[in-house]
């Protein structure tokens, strides 16, 4: 099992980035997949996640309104919309997945199994 996390960058606060999570070595359609931040100095954080159909996804609270989840199984790749970024949405995002088949999904970290490299977001002027 191995995830890709990528599309980070430099934005402006306003701005916008598309984040992709790209999986291999395993058929990821009935899996859940998870988006988590770590911000220098803080706690990891989750963020969103999007269970295995695409049926249901889940936001914290700080990125609500904002944030986009969602994905493509035909190209194992789960995407995450950054819209209006706040200088307080800097961090690693990293993406995760279960070592099983899940109905739900969770933005909690104990949940998950595998995790990709992380991909750093900066907002800053």
């Amino acid at each position: 099992v191995q995830l890709q996390a990528s599309g980070g960058g430099l934005v402006q606060p306003g701005g916008s980035l598309r984040l992709s999570c790209a999986a291999s070595g395993f058929s990821m359609d009935n899996y859940a997949i998870g988006w988590f931040r770590r911000a220098p100095g803080k706690e990891r954080e989750g963020v969103s996640c999007i269970t295995g159909g695409g049926g249901s996804t889940y936001y914290a609270d700080s990125v609500k309104g904002r944030f986009t989840i969602t994905r493509d199984n035909a190209k194992s790749t789960v995407y995450l919309q950054m819209n209006s970024l706040k200088p307080e949405d800097t961090a690693v995002y990293y993406c995760a997945t279960t070592a099983s088949p899940a109905r739900g999904c969770w933005i909690s970290f104990v949940a998950y199994d595998y995790w990709g490299q992380g991909t750093l977001v900066t907002v800053s002027s």
